[in-house]
């Protein structure tokens, strides 16, 4: 009996405490939009400027986000799968963006990118100002934002039996072969997962975009601007629409992932 007690005592602690980190998450985004009156909403919903800010948010980081992905789906590959000196060295400096100040991660691409530079001077080549040019802010979402796909894919890549591999090759299938058939479609889940935390992560960026570009305005930017300038009241609306947005964007992933679960359940 006094067994069964202690499991309850336990069970009402964790519930307490599990209740309190969820308050700690839902209580401000609650009281955002229990401060934003519907007609600010709609408002600001239907301003051209908060308008062009979110579709100029959502088409960047997505196309950053897929140019990168290329990059970094075939290195994370090369994690999973070879040991090579410094393995663990390069696994620490992919994390280094998620640990430093964002401020600071803007001024570190700024130094690397700006126009005296050799990158700068090479995209100048091609006529590309890469410093306040949504090319440039790409480059600071996904330079915060990468750490998540390279981790995630793989653990992906992780997950897939080595034997399966090492089966195809056997038959003979080429590298790249085992690649494309193989570990990328079981590895595919994480690789997804990756895909959208990236894309979330890059689209709420702040401090490193800001560095590297003030306008073309991206809504995280846009949030800063109408806080600074005409004070809460006027930032909160552009909050709520945005970050719904983005509520729409992981319950539709969810929604997929569950998909993929019952298929192959």
């Amino acid at each position: 009996m006094n067994h069964v007690h202690k499991i309850k005592i336990f069970d009402v602690l964790l519930v307490l405490g599990g209740g309190l980190a969820l308050m700690f998450i839902v209580a401000p985004l609650l009281s955002l939009f229990l401060q934003t009156s519907p007609t600010s909403f709609f408002e600001t919903a239907k301003d051209t400027e908060v308008q062009l800010s979110i579709g100029r948010t959502l088409l960047i980081s997505f196309l950053g986000t897929l140019v990168l992905a290329v990059f970094a789906i075939p290195l994370a590959y090369l994690l999973a799968r070879k040991n090579f000196p410094g393995k663990k060295l390069i696994i620490s400096f992919i994390d280094l963006p998620i640990i430093i100040p964002h401020s600071a991660a803007g001024i570190a691409l700024l130094g690397f990118i700006s126009r005296d530079t050799v990158v700068g001077k090479f995209a100048s080549f091609f006529g590309i100002e890469l410093v306040g040019n949504p090319v440039g802010i790409a480059m600071a979402m996904a330079f915060v934002s990468i750490p998540f796909l390279i981790n995630a894919a793989r653990d992906g890549f992780l997950a897939v039996p080595r034997r399966f591999e090492h089966a195809a090759r056997n038959l003979g299938a080429s590298p790249a072969r085992v690649f494309f058939t193989i570990s990328l479609p079981l590895a595919w889940r994480n690789i997804l997962s990756g895909l959208v935390l990236m894309f979330g992560r890059g689209m709420s960026e702040f401090g490193a975009v800001v560095i590297i570009a003030y306008h073309p305005m991206i809504t995280p930017v846009l949030i800063y601007e109408r806080f600074t300038q005409f004070g809460l009241k006027y930032a909160q609306p552009v909050s709520a629409v945005f970050i719904l947005i983005c509520l729409a964007f992981f319950i539709l992933f969810r929604m997929l992932t569950l998909k993929t679960d019952k298929q192959n359940a």
